[in-house]
């Protein structure tokens, strides 16, 4: 097992020096809040000769990620990174790598949508584009953010997979916020990262047509054969974290679990919150209640098997949203709802909107949150219909 220098880093310096240590070969971004730490650094690790790239400042983010686009499928190792507004932007073109198998890899740090205007974090941006078909993890911290990026080239850049991979960290709270962490050595880096060769590179003297148009007689069937390939990346996203593990000391899970060996009431939650909602499980713990904590690690695909396994021995399951579907509650609720709507034996669940815009949500935030469930179950045995409710909120 390789370990490596323990440094004090921000998120932002964390996620480029990943980019660095892959060697990537093709940076193009646009600077946005609160990401712009991720490509001012590289900017300047080109500039200096520390990363031999080519370092694309565009006008938008709807050019850094049309940009990416041509260069992956140039044959390059592409990065990208961006946040909220400058996400909706690139949304168009997002679709593009995902259905012709460009192993892009973009690094999103979390923030709210307008209106109002706003540059803290939430998880408003991520669930705007949960369909386009991108492998998306998150990261709780610094630690993972650099971790998850390796592990984003190594999965994208698989023969197997060939598709684009996204990491999220939260605005603010990762991206802003020293922390230490251990850094690799960087032939352990290469080792884990292998030379890229993308199979299908464009080629002047063999000139092809790439994402042409696809009447109605053909484009079912590209759909389909992208889903199926696209779910056929499960088993190399679990090969890659178990590899990453082994070879780091660092291992990853598409659903993890803290302290839900006897619990009956599990909390799920997603990003950097999910560390004091940890604390909020010690207290209440050390109080005699038997509860526990879900993190969704892979949001894309979804986990199924996995999140079914961890959920099936409790009674009640509380999903806390950091983003507001309007008219319809809170997105991961709803989708977790949905992955057990099958299933015979389910656990209560109840769902809450929380820190939005960036409010924080403090250890008796979560406390108050899994009380305020309990007494919804009861509601709920009363016969009484419960709405999601948004936590937080000042009278």
């Amino acid at each position: 097992m390789k370990k490596g220098k323990v440094v004090g880093l921000e998120g932002s310096f964390a996620v480029a020096e990943a980019v660095r240590m892959a060697n990537a070969d093709v940076i193009a971004a646009y600077p946005i809040t609160p990401q712009t730490h991720i490509v001012e650094r590289l900017s300047e690790l080109v500039a200096d000769g520390e990363l031999d790239a080519e370092f694309i400042c565009v006008e938008s983010e709807h050019t850094a990620m049309s940009a990416c686009v041509g260069a992956s499928a140039a044959g390059a190792r592409v990065f990208t990174c961006t946040a909220g507004q400058g996400l909706e932007l690139m949304h168009e073109v997002l679709y593009i790598p995902s259905s012709m198998r460009l192993p892009v890899v973009a690094v999103i740090a979390n923030r709210a949508l307008s209106a109002p205007l706003t540059v803290w974090c939430d998880h408003s941006d991520v669930m705007a584009i949960r369909d386009i078909g991108w492998i998306q993890m998150f990261a709780e911290n610094n630690q993972q953010a650099f971790d998850l990026t390796l592990c984003a080239y190594r999965i994208a850049e698989d023969n197997e997979v060939l598709f684009p991979t996204m990491v999220h960290l939260d605005g603010f709270y990762l991206s802003h916020v020293i922390e230490d962490m251990v850094l690799p050595d960087e032939e352990d880096v290469t080792g884990f990262i292998p030379e890229y060769k993308y199979p299908f590179t464009l080629d002047p003297d063999k000139p092809v047509s790439m994402g042409c148009y696809g009447p109605p007689f053909i484009y079912p069937e590209t759909k389909r054969a992208q889903e199926v390939a696209f779910e056929n990346t499960r088993p190399k996203i679990l090969g890659t974290w178990k590899e990453f593990g082994d070879t780091f000391g660092r291992y990853y899970s598409p659903v993890e679990k803290y302290k839900m060996e006897d619990a009956k009431i599990a909390l799920l939650t997603m990003g950097s919150c999910s560390e004091t909602a940890m604390l909020a499980i010690d207290e209440m713990r050390e109080e005699g209640k038997d509860v526990g904590l879900i993190r969704l690690r892979l949001w894309r695909p979804f986990p199924f098997k996995e999140f079914r396994d961890a959920v099936k021995d409790i009674e009640l399951l509380v999903v806390l949203d950091r983003c507001i579907s309007f008219g319809m509650g809170g997105p991961v609720c709803s989708e977790v709802k949905s992955a057990l709507y099958d299933k015979r034996e389910r656990p209560n669940i109840v769902g809450f909107i929380g820190g939005l815009g960036g409010r924080d949500i403090p250890i008796e935030g979560f406390k108050s949150l899994i009380q305020r469930a309990l007494e919804k179950v009861k509601a709920i045995e009363r016969g009484e219909e419960i709405e999601t409710e948004m936590i937080g909120i000042r009278e």
